[in-house]
């Protein structure tokens, strides 16, 4: 069973971890799965149009502060999102409920953040 902890709070925010068989996984704070993109640069998402349908990004709100690896960076849409040191965070439409991790190793370039 998965289970969800409180790891940092955000000025509009918290971050969580889920626990599971192989290290903790980096959840927002309704305990759903983030996930990295190998093609993104550092703070530079490469994931938009069908990518970011099937990908959506976690957009921070106006005002979210960096706290415990996790940051700020501006898409090149003008949305802020939040990357994890340095690597952009995503969700998954696969995933449909907190806890799961559908989408790690998709395509060989999709992964769970693992802390």
């Amino acid at each position: 069973m998965k289970f969800i902890s409180l790891i940092a709070a955000g000025l509009l925010g918290a971050f969580a971890t889920t626990a599971a068989a192989d290290g903790h996984l980096l959840a927002d704070e309704a305990g759903m799965t983030l996930y990295t993109f190998d093609n993104d640069g550092e703070n530079v998402s490469n994931c938009s149009g069908g990518c970011a349908r099937s990908w959506p990004p976690y957009l921070a709100e106006d005002g979210a502060a960096a706290h415990d690896g996790l940051g700020v960076f501006q898409r090149a849409d003008g949305r802020a999102q939040w990357a994890y040191e340095g690597q952009p965070l995503y969700y998954w439409q696969g995933d449909s409920r907190p806890g799961q991790a559908n989408g790690d190793g998709v395509g060989g370039v999709w992964h769970v953040v693992e802390r």
